[in-house]
């Protein structure tokens, strides 16, 4: 299994190859809503912590439209066109500063949760290889 993180040059957008849906079926929604709020959870004890509401309530509503996304994008229930309408994630996290090294923190904190699911590697890897390049789309701050 290769869990590295991929490097890009700032502006890339190159394409995004969805995760095995196997993955959703291995775990269940409540097996995907338990690895995106374990990722959140590791997130808020982060250096990127500041980028999450502080506000527990407002946490809990961040992890349900990640999950709900996640649960979406692996062939689940439409759960967060219905609740959120179309995706647009560049465009709904281009108030947020996020640069290179917030998204390497993000990306090692979704490998410590998707590790910790046990399922087989070849579903980690297919789930890996889609965020480590959607997470490329969402960089929108050159470092300082």
């Amino acid at each position: 299994m290769n869990l590295e993180i991929n490097p890009y040059n700032f502006g890339d957008r190159p394409s995004v190859t969805r995760p095995d849906k196997a993955l959703l079926e291995y775990l269940g929604e409540d097996g995907i809503r338990a690895m995106v709020s374990r990722h959140y959870d590791l997130m808020r004890q982060s250096p990127i912590k500041k980028l999450f509401p502080s506000d527990d309530s407002e946490f809990e509503k961040a992890k349900l439209r990640s999950s709900d996304f996640m649960i979406q994008i692996l062939g689940g229930t439409e759960h967060y066109n219905r609740n959120q309408g179309q995706p647009m994630l560049s465009k709904r996290h281009k108030p947020f500063t996020i640069t290179y090294s917030g998204r390497t923190v993000w990306l090692n904190c979704y490998k410590q949760a998707l590790l910790e699911t046990n399922a087989p590697e070849h579903l980690i890897q297919s789930f890996w290889d889609y965020i480590n390049v959607f997470s490329i789309w969402m960089v929108n701050t050159l470092e300082k």
